[in-house]
């Protein structure tokens, strides 16, 4: 078995759980509860190496992830679908995918709301009118509501990088360095 297999697999795992809290909520109306509660668990994931630590070590048994998770998800007000789900994964020993199922509910959610997600690498961060005007602008050149997700890269020098779907646009200057670096050496 090579790498990409157990990335499919692990991504299967993930839809599997991801499809299930989805249709729960959505049928309970929860939809909005549950994508409060996905930016509560990535800010978690973001913030705490022991939670990461906790979803991928394998010294711990599945009753310590579990009464964890548990405690975890009890403390931090998440809704019964996916508290239940945080349990069962423990359960079965793949808290490990956790991440890929939080990516992919948000996904799902997108796509109930019409929206799509664009990915914005800057090199500093973005004000909120900053955020709001590219936000429109997308949305114009899309055709849908686009939600952003902005991450800050320095090395960038400035610009940005803008990703939706399987589109790119790099209009970073530390990419235009580097193609006016290349047209340079094919001169010299």
């Amino acid at each position: 078995m090579d790498v990409s297999d157990s990335a499919s697999i692990s991504s299967g795992i993930a839809e599997r759980y991801a499809t299930a809290v989805f249709e729960i909520a959505k049928e309970g109306g929860q939809l909005s509860e549950l994508e409060a509660n996905l930016d509560d668990l990535s800010a978690a994931l973001d913030e705490s190496a022991d939670l990461r630590d906790l979803l991928t070590s394998p010294v711990y048994t599945r009753t310590q992830q579990g009464d964890a998770i548990g405690a975890i998800a009890q403390k931090m007000g998440l809704i019964q679908p996916l508290h239940n789900v945080l349990l069962l994964m423990a359960s079965k020993r793949r808290l490990f995918v956790v991440p890929q199922m939080v990516t992919r509910l948000r996904e799902m959610i997108a796509e109930d709301k019409g929206e799509v997600t664009a990915d914005v690498v800057t090199a500093k961060e973005l004000t909120p009118a900053q955020a709001s005007e590219l936000a429109e602008t997308l949305k114009a050149k899309v055709g849908q509501d686009v939600k952003i997700n902005t991450t800050v890269d320095e090395s960038l020098i400035g610009g940005l990088v803008v990703k939706v779907g399987s589109k790119m646009i790099d209009t970073s200057i530390r990419s235009k360095l580097l193609s006016l670096q290349n047209a340079m050496k094919e001169v010299g």
